[in-house]
């Protein structure tokens, strides 16, 4: 298991770090190194043998902060391509988090997956990415597709207020309310993309 393998990695990094310290400094006791070398450096952990350097700040990363993520395996001889276990693979599908940071998906999930200004989809595919390369090719797409954009109220006219909340637009739409701001020429409004 992880957990086990991180903790014998940092079990081995400490004694390696501890007999450095004693090492370096043969003339100090104990309770000095480790006074000097070891502390709670990471203020989240109550670790107190992180080893580190109290005037920089800077400290060792433990294997055992690592975040464990457990991954579902796909029993026996399952294929994508069986009819049969269409079912299955939707509902995997499903389970799986859209790559997108959890402000963005606030906000998509408080519009209603819609770009405010065309009214259209922000994520729309025909079906999930099957392969790690389409997978890329989405997510490559979908960051340059949409972006995030401050709508600010304007308390006089002419004059700008604070931005008062933030929303997702489709990044030509984007383009389109810059160029219409500044009062240059739109450009021509094309049709979204099926993947965003």
């Amino acid at each position: 298991m992880s957990s086990h393998t991180f903790s014998a990695l940092d079990n081995h990094l400490w004694r390696l770090t501890y007999r450095w310290a004693v090492r370096t400094h043969p003339n100090k006791p104990k309770t000095w190194v480790i006074n000097r070398h070891f502390g709670k450096f990471r203020p989240a952990r109550q670790d107190h043998w992180t080893f580190g350097d109290r005037h920089s700040g800077r400290y060792l990363q433990k294997f055992s902060w690592t975040k464990i993520v457990r991954h579902q395996l796909v029993p026996g001889r399952a294929s994508p391509d069986d009819p049969s276990l269409a079912d299955y693979w939707s509902r995997r599908r499903r389970r799986q988090h859209l790559p997108l940071g959890f402000a963005d998906l606030r906000l998509l999930q408080a519009q209603h997956g819609r770009c405010p200004r065309c009214r259209g989809l922000l994520l729309h595919a025909e079906h999930d990415p099957q392969s790690p390369h389409d997978w890329r090719q989405w997510l490559t797409a979908t960051r340059k597709a949409i972006q995030r954009q401050a709508v600010t109220a304007e308390t006089e006219p002419g004059t700008p207020g604070d931005a008062v909340a933030l929303q997702l637009l489709h990044a030509h739409c984007a383009r389109r309310q810059h160029a219409a701001r500044n009062g240059s020429a739109l450009p021509p409004a094309r049709e979204p993309s099926r993947l965003a």
